[in-house]
């Protein structure tokens, strides 16, 4: 493609570098206003210098990235409603052997779930668990936390689903969630492990200090210590109503009150005595079963004729009404029908969790897999979607859509052909010097530019080129551009998202702050991207 005219080369290039500043630092001073304003900010400023016109502007956005990326969040909301991120917790400390084989474990459940639920996500809500397990073992947090993030950024790269550049590339190559599959996971498997053993031989040392005998011994993460995540919730004002899902929760903080604590120490009251059917007591009377009342009066009292406690009232000789405690007996019903109803939708959210998978691995469409999953999910939730939808990051989505007009618009500018022209003759995937060539060029753009816009930039053109070669060789290229532009996050802390979420997390963690330093992560990143990148090449299979 041949060089635009200088005026529209010099205003694209403007863009993109206000762009490129705030999606890299997005709190300069000079205009502290984020990455998605900063991606939205570059999308108009090209349409306005007329890089490209509004009709070419819409038509970047691709639409089946943006679909597959809101579908796998909308599934990792329920999954996480349906404990999946607490149980992987729970593993990192179940049985476990000392601070070697935690860090370990770390790295193969890290890069495990991020296969399969993206890294940001394994990495938001992972990170306070290795932090109050580090806490409790007297063990220092940073190793750990290096595991967490960088595992997950390897893992990540194995399945289109990952990370964002991974669906970017699924969607513009048309390979198969299987073939992508089975073409990185080798590489990936190797990674991992040799992640694992860098962070082992640097830290070995670190990780050898003994805990004080006269500590006690710390107990399993407790379920509720860590809040649930939240992706980039939408704040909007809703007006509340007692309904049928809340009225248990009602019912339970009614117990508190002393009405109640008088009604479970045995009451006795004459059958003449009348009873205020207040809200209050209308709750009591479902409870514990009070009064004469029949079931359907009850319900018609409470007006819920879902739920139905019969009455049971013991007579005394003197005429007395005895109302024995039945609040047991109404717990134990509700506390059964309740947990066995939770117990039955999480094994469908489980259920179609992997039925997505299956149906990803069978090579249906990516896009409407993800969003069908995430529908039937919602479907089968059987209530109010507001709240798991809040959780949905719109603000990534928006992010996404600014950021393909913008380097549609750079594209359109001529320069990233011309830097490709002059690369190419040196990148050829049929010489290991092209290969490595071409992964060095990957590498810092990824860390200069971001991965996403990386891959949006040379995607094309490197499959273009590698396609002249052969069929394998393109699909090759793909894959390598993956996995390159995955593990090169992990150079420094600024590479990646997940990087900068794990930081921000374990700063931020209540009472378990901890900072994360830029030049103790490159101290760690650099060497282990730099061997890690080179192994997985020779593992990729085209």
């Amino acid at each position: 493609m041949a060089m635009a005219p200088t005026v529209k080369v010099i205003l694209g290039s403007i863009a993109f570098a206000i762009f490129w500043v705030l999606a890299v630092f997005p709190s300069v001073p000079f205009l502290p206003i984020g990455r998605t304003a900063g991606s939205l900010l570059g999308a108009m400023l090209m349409v306005l210098f007329q890089v490209v016109n509004p009709d070419e502007a819409y038509a970047a956005i691709d639409l089946p990235i943006l679909g597959l990326l809101f579908g796998t969040m909308v599934v990792s909301v329920y999954l996480e409603r349906a404990d999946m991120f607490k149980y992987l917790g729970k593993l990192l400390s179940y049985k476990s052997q000392g601070p070697k084989d935690l860090l370990c474990r770390i790295c193969l459940i890290s890069a495990i779930s991020s296969a399969l639920f993206t890294n940001d996500t394994s990495c938001v809500v992972l990170t306070e668990f290795v932090l109050k397990i580090a806490r409790q073992h007297n063990l220092p947090p940073h190793p750990f936390l290096l595991a967490l993030a960088s595992s997950a950024n390897i893992g990540s790269s194995a399945t289109p689903i990952g990370n964002p550049q991974n669906l970017v590339i699924a969607v513009l190559s048309k390979i198969t969630f299987g073939e992508f599959l089975f073409g990185i996971f080798p590489a990936m498997l190797v990674g991992v492990f040799v992640n694992a053993l860098i962070l082992l031989c640097m830290y070995w040392k670190l990780l050898s200090v003994q805990k004080d005998e006269e500590d006690p011994a710390p107990e399993v993460v407790a379920e509720n210590d860590v809040d649930s995540h939240r992706f980039s919730p939408a704040t909007m004002s809703h007006p509340t109503s007692l309904n049928s899902q809340e009225f248990e929760s009602a019912l339970e903080s009614m117990k508190s009150t002393n009405v109640e604590s008088t009604l479970r120490n045995r009451s006795y009251l004459t059958e003449s005595n009348s009873i205020q059917t207040s809200p209050s007591v209308k709750i009591e009377r479902l409870s514990h079963g009070l009064g004469n009342s029949s079931g359907s009066e009850i319900q018609k009292e409470v007006g819920n004729p879902g739920i139905f406690i019969p009455p049971k009232i013991n007579s005394s000789p003197n005429g007395v009404v005895e109302y024995d405690n039945f609040i047991g007996f109404a717990e134990e019903r509700l506390g059964f029908s309740k947990k066995w109803k939770r117990v039955l939708w999480k094994a469908c959210v489980y259920l179609v969790t992997l039925g997505m998978l299956i149906s990803l691995l069978l090579g249906l469409n990516m896009s409407w897999t993800a969003i069908t999953a995430a529908l039937a999910l919602i479907v089968l939730d059987f209530k109010d979607a507001r709240p798991c939808l809040e959780k949905v990051s719109y603000s990534l989505l928006i992010f996404f859509c600014g950021m393909f007009i913008t380097v549609e618009g750079f594209n359109k500018t001529g320069i990233p052909s011309s830097l490709w022209d002059f690369m190419e003759p040196y990148a050829k995937l049929d010489h290991i010097s092209g290969v490595a060539v071409l992964a060095a060029v990957i590498v810092v753009l990824s860390n200069l530019a971001s991965n996403v816009p990386t891959v949006l930039l040379l995607g094309a053109r490197v499959a273009a080129s590698a396609a002249a070669i052969s069929p394998a060789s393109e699909k090759k290229a793909w894959l390598i551009l993956a996995w390159v532009s995955t593990v090169a996050g992990n150079l420094s802390l600024l590479g990646s998202a997940a990087n900068l979420i794990v930081c921000e997390q374990a700063r931020r963690a209540p009472l378990l702050g901890y900072n994360l330093s830029f030049w103790s992560h490159l101290k760690f990143g650099a060497p282990s991207t730099l061997i890690i990148t080179a192994i997985g090449l020779t593992l990729i299979r085209g």
